[in-house]
């Protein structure tokens, strides 16, 4: 039995402050919670408005200036900040994962524990709809998926979502199995409780922590998918920023202004690095077998 179905079968409450506290001792969950905080900043600072430059305003004066007090990351090919514009990418690569993986972890979650608590024809429909999506290669789907709808925000984080939902159905259905045979759900069962009531109240609050670390994963990969998608040319549309469409137009500049493609690319990978770290420690704190340990 894996690590997670181990945690998803403990009983839990009251131990929120243990397992915050094991996180923090990890090595990998501090340095994953400070990277993600500091770059929750970095996109706080666009959200809110508190940018030195606009990010989408050009100023052909001022193209391509190497880093300095007055640009920190220095101006691109129309003579926008780089660092305003790797702000405004993390804020807006964040809400397309955020939502993204939310819908994703929702519905998959959902379908999850109806097929493996139901069993039957639910658990064969689910199930053979999961292999279907399982056969594409993710990165395919999302593209095939981003360029049939009109190109904003909310059309690719529903691509990504749905590349998404058969791996949380995958990860939450196996450990379903296990617990729907468990003593004290078979006594809830027999008690007269309905089974929509056992499953939401016995069961998914135990696979909570399964759902948690995948969430933190999954956002991870989402960075990276939202990424390569405005790379191909088929993520957030232009003017605004992007951190795969800053790659991609830092292309040509490499050798002249590498500033132009070294922000957006060590952003990139700090939010992917970040959050597997924070998933990394979220998984040996939710670990019962760590509880205890220092």
């Amino acid at each position: 039995m894996s690590d997670l179905t181990q945690a998803a079968l403990a009983p839990g409450g009251g131990r929120t402050m243990e397992r915050a506290r094991a996180l923090v001792r990890s090595r990998s969950g501090l340095i994953g919670l400070i990277l993600i905080a500091m770059l929750t900043v970095l996109s706080l600072f666009s959200a809110f408005g508190w940018l030195p430059y606009d990010p989408i305003a050009q100023d052909p004066p001022s193209r391509l200036q190497p880093p300095s007090s007055t640009h920190f990351f220095g101006t691109d090919q129309f003579g926008r900040d780089v660092f305003s514009r790797v702000a405004a990418g993390v804020a807006n690569s964040a809400l397309i994962a955020v939502v993204a993986v939310a819908v994703a972890a929702i519905i998959g979650t959902l379908c999850g524990v109806i097929a493996g608590f139901y069993r039957g024809v639910s658990d064969g429909v689910i199930s053979g709809v999961t292999n279907v999506l399982f056969a594409f290669p993710p990165l395919l789907l999302a593209l095939s998926l981003a360029s049939v709808f009109n190109r904003n925000w909310f059309t690719i984080a529903m691509a990504i979502a749905i590349v998404y939902v058969p791996i949380f159905i995958r990860v939450t259905r196996g450990p379903v199995l296990s617990l729907r045979e468990i003593e004290y759900v078979k006594a809830a069962t027999s008690t007269g409780q309905s089974r929509s009531r056992v499953m939401f109240r016995h069961v998914l609050p135990n696979i909570t922590s399964i759902i948690i670390v995948q969430v933190t994963l999954s956002l991870s990969w989402a960075v990276l998918t939202e990424a390569a998608l405005s790379f191909l040319g088929l993520g957030t549309p232009p003017p605004a920023a992007s951190l795969g469409s800053m790659i991609f137009d830092a292309r040509t500049l490499v050798t002249i202004a590498p500033w132009t493609m070294i922000a957006p690319g060590v952003v990139v990978v700090l939010l992917v690095v970040g959050l597997n770290l924070l998933g990394d420690g979220l998984r040996d704190a939710l670990d019962p077998r760590n509880r205890g340990k220092k």
